[in-house]
C-alpha cells in the first residue's frame, strides 16, 4: 500500500470524527479518542487543536500546537500515528526517562531522523503501553498542569 492509499487525502475536505473512525477502524480511533481527551483534561485550555492538509503524500493531520508544535495526530488507514518532535532540551529529558519507556518506543525514538529543528519521532499507538510512553514524552514536551512535571 503506498503512502497516499494510506493518509486521507481529499483536499476540499477536512475530516470529521465519523470519517476517520471509518478510515482507521474501531481499534486505533479508539486509542485517537483517549489521546484526545488525555490532551483536553491534562492541558486544560491550552491548544486548539487545527486540522493541516499535507498535500497528497501527507493528506490530513491534526495539530496540538501551542507557541511551537506539542504533537501531530496522522489518521492512516486502520492505523493511528503520532508525530512528535523534540527539540535540543527536550532530547536531554527524553535521555532522563528512557528506563520509564518500552523497548519498542525507545527504538522508534533511537531510530529517528535528527533535523535541524528536532528529532522527528512518529509511533503507531497500538497498545496500553504505547500510550503510556507517549504520555510520559508529551509530559516532556510540556509539563502537565499542576504538575511538576515528569
Amino acid at each position: 500500500m503506498t503512502e497516499q492509499n494510506l493518509r486521507m487525502t481529499d483536499r476540499d475536505n477536512p475530516p470529521d470524527a465519523g470519517q476517520v473512525e471509518a478510515w482507521m477502524g474501531a481499534e486505533p480511533y479508539r486509542y485517537w479518542q483517549d489521546l484526545t481527551r488525555w490532551i483536553e483534561r491534562t492541558y486544560p485550555g491550552v491548544f486548539n487543536p487545527e486540522w493541516l492538509y499535507g498535500g497528497k503524500k501527507h493528506g490530513w493531520s491534526l495539530r496540538y500546537k501551542k507557541s511551537k508544535s506539542f504533537c501531530t495526530l496522522a489518521p492512516e488507514r486502520s492505523r493511528f500515528a503520532l508525530l512528535i518532535v523534540f527539540g535540543g532540551q527536550e532530547r536531554e529529558k527524553v535521555e532522563a526517562i528512557r528506563e520509564d519507556l518500552s523497548q519498542s518506543t525507545l527504538e522508534v525514538y533511537d531510530q529517528a531522523t535528527t533535523y535541524h529543528d528536532g528529532k522527528w519521532v512518529l509511533l503507531t499507538i497500538d497498545s496500553e503501553q504505547v500510550m503510556e510512553d507517549i504520555r510520559r514524552l508529551l509530559a516532556v514536551k510540556r509539563k502537565p498542569r499542576g504538575s511538576k512535571g515528569p
